[in-house]
């Protein structure tokens, strides 16, 4: 059993990074798939697929073989939650990297959501 599931992809794709695979596999679930999905967009992995080997769904993702180090950094947490308004989103280093935001419009980057004027849950950050 998994309490946290979003730290839990982070360590499997950073876990997978380090190790040079090409690919890694993380439970199924919606949340997971709208972070890969920004991920995907900012280039951090190539692709990913939702497959059924058995009786559960998983997410094959397919790592980005340029970065040999991948920086994700879980923010707000089960026990602690953080929530920022559109005014305190800020860029991750001088925007080098990235903050996932979870918002009323969807999940998306910081940058996003500061040109749509929204807040919400930050995340995580990469870079």
């Amino acid at each position: 059993m998994v309490t946290d599931p979003i730290a839990d992809l982070l360590t499997r794709i950073r876990n997978a990074v380090k190790a040079k695979h090409t690919k890694t596999t993380v439970t199924y679930s919606k949340l997971k798939l709208s972070i890969l999905e920004v991920l995907k967009k900012k280039k951090f992995i190539l692709d990913y697929a939702v497959v059924k080997p058995d009786k559960f769904e998983e997410i094959e993702v397919q790592l980005n073989p340029d970065f040999e180090s991948l920086n994700l950094k879980r923010i707000s947490k089960p026990g602690q939650r953080i929530y920022m308004k559109h005014a305190q989103l800020k860029t991750v280093l001088n925007g080098y990297g990235i903050g996932v935001v979870s918002t009323p419009k969807g999940v998306m980057t910081t940058s996003e959501a500061k040109k749509m004027g929204v807040g919400g849950e930050l995340l995580c950050e990469v870079w």
